[in-house]
């Protein structure tokens, strides 16, 4: 294929074509060191520059305060269902969650291991079409923290408000980070996985108030936060390609005017393709509730599997991949991350008329 595709992948995703130019430009010769990223110690002065540099840029999009660590970490966001239980719920052996989607049950199932689980609320009765309601009435004020996972990347749902507690707030923010402004003080630990919004698969962010890293001899030495952290995320040999990708993300976005005006955009994208769905005839959001739905992940679908398909292959005969939908939920699933460009939408958005209006 002699062009770019528009690539609506839940993950693996769309990275920003000019921090791809620019990871290409540097491929063979980094900053006249002779050797690709790739290639360099992790100990070297060179190595060293890339993550103080992606830290950096990362506390400014997000404004975290200084007394927030910031950790780059291996094992995607699967490994923090267990890691944030295995260091959080050491003393006080409970913990609330909310089920909103299949990573949030994942979630679950890794925090059983090490004490009581409440599930304070499930949307899993309606095939998690919409996020499940809850406040501080129903979060135990003595259990060791509250798991939201904000965004559902499968489902298309997203909540970012958090009730007023006392206890900290975790949250699974893969597929949701950097695409609106958060208070980073809100949370007691953030995580997110980065083959979505920030760049290739391999690094996991955690962002970890300082209190919440304790020392704790009963976890293995790579599952303790306090490793990562006395470490400055270099206790082995980290994702060095990924993280120096991450980097280039995180100026490419700060270059654009940040997060605020990422939100602008990702507002704009989203809508277009949502009324699209709307004011068809053929499709259906599988998140109906305006107030529900995510800014990053939207599936869709007509009750006709043979048109489902139709669509696809019409779509990616047009340059729209990836864009089949979770077998969990069927048809269609367009990912609009950061870096797809509006035109992508636009020209998403544009098909679906164009295919309703054919084929109704």
């Amino acid at each position: 294929m002699s062009k770019r595709v528009y690539n609506f992948s839940a993950g693996p995703a769309v990275l920003p074509e000019a921090v791809l130019e620019k990871a290409a430009s540097e491929m063979l010769n980094y900053r006249d060191s002779g050797m690709s990223v790739m290639e360099l110690s992790h100990r070297s002065g060179l190595f060293t520059e890339i993550i103080t540099d992606a830290e950096s840029s990362l506390r400014k999009l997000m404004n975290i305060p200084e007394q927030y660590k910031v950790l780059f970490l291996q094992g995607g966001a699967s490994t923090q269902f267990a890691m944030v239980p295995m260091n959080l719920m050491k003393e006080n052996k409970k913990a609330d969650y909310v089920i909103s989607g299949s990573w949030s049950k994942k979630a679950v199932k890794e925090a059983k291991s090490f004490g009581d689980v409440k599930i304070i609320a499930d949307s899993s009765d309606s095939n998690f079409s919409y996020f499940p309601e809850f406040d501080d009435s129903m979060v135990r004020n003595d259990a060791a923290y509250l798991h939201v996972t904000s965004n559902n990347t499968i489902y298309g749902t997203q909540k970012m408000a958090l009730p007023n507690i006392s206890i900290p707030v975790v949250s699974d923010m893969s597929s949701s980070i950097l695409s609106e402004p958060i208070n980073v003080e809100d949370y007691g630990i953030i995580y997110a996985g980065a083959q979505k919004n920030i760049g290739p698969a391999g690094v996991c962010i955690v962002i970890i108030r300082e209190d919440l890293i304790t020392e704790n001899e009963s976890i293995p030495t790579f599952f303790n936060y306090k490793t990562h952290a006395d470490n400055a995320s270099m206790f082995n040999t980290p994702p060095t390609y990924g993280i120096y990708i991450a980097k280039l993300v995180f100026e490419h976005v700060l270059s654009l005017g940040g997060v605020n005006a990422m939100e602008e955009i990702n507002r704009r994208k989203s809508k277009l393709i949502y009324d699209a769905i709307d004011h068809s005839n053929l499709f259906k959001a599988h998140v109906e509730n305006v107030k529900d739905r995510s800014l990053m992940n939207i599936p869709f679908f007509t009750d006709n599997e043979e048109v489902n398909q139709k669509f696809l292959k019409e779509a990616a005969a047009e340059g729209m991949v990836t864009l089949k939908g979770h077998r969990s939920v069927g048809g269609m699933r367009a990912s609009v991350y950061n870096a797809m460009p509006e035109s992508g939408c636009i020209r998403l958005a544009d098909f679906i008329t164009e295919f309703d209006r054919e084929n109704s």
